[in-house]
């Protein structure tokens, strides 16, 4: 698959009715500062489609994009950010539950942990929560050039261990040298089938 053409659709305080509703969609998950929005970005080849920032917790809505003028990405927003309150993450959550309970057209969760870091609790949770549901989802380590080869590989071992997923269906990826974009790309693709 290429994408040939994104654009930015719309922010949603929480889900609901928005233009071209009803095509597949495809939605980016992860903990803040992950790399949501990079990897948005380097799959569309724009800079700036999504908003990046080194803050995290900069998403505070659910972005949706056209893509190809025919399914729509749905940027969720980061969970697991510490320095927001008790309410914002709550408003965050149900921001997220709402929107697996009411996308009719869900096809894949591009599921997004940080190479360099075990999984998170919530990460755990994340990836419990599509299995239980049956979400089929696309797991990606992001921030693959930070670390060499043979750190990659043992990192990579450990999240599957801990997510209880096997090695090779993770992909890792890396804004900075586009490593892993045309498999993400080709899993989007079949998700799409």
């Amino acid at each position: 698959m290429n994408i040939q053409s994104a654009t930015f659709v719309t922010s949603l305080p929480r889900y609901g009715d928005f233009p071209g509703i009803g095509l597949p969609q495809i939605a980016v998950a992860g903990k803040s500062n992950v790399g949501k929005s990079s990897l948005i970005n380097g799959l569309c080849r724009q800079k700036n489609l999504a908003k990046t920032s080194s803050t995290p917790g900069k998403t505070r809505l659910i972005n949706v994009f056209l893509l190809n003028n025919a399914f729509h990405l749905i940027d969720l927003p980061g969970y697991g950010y510490a320095k927001v309150s008790k309410k914002e993450k709550a408003t965050w959550g149900q921001m997220m539950g709402e929107y697996f309970s009411f996308s009719q057209t869900l096809k894949s969760v591009i599921q997004l942990v940080d190479i360099r870091h075990l999984p998170s609790k919530e990460d755990e949770e994340m990836v419990q929560f599509l299995r239980a549901n049956d979400i089929p989802f696309i797991l990606v380590a992001t921030k693959a050039d930070k670390l060499s080869r043979a750190q990659r590989q043992r990192s990579v071992n450990d999240i599957a261990h801990k997510l209880i997923i096997q090695p090779w269906e993770i992909t890792s990826w890396s804004a900075q040298t586009g490593e892993g974009k045309d498999a993400i790309l080709q899993q989007i693709g079949k998700a799409l089938e």
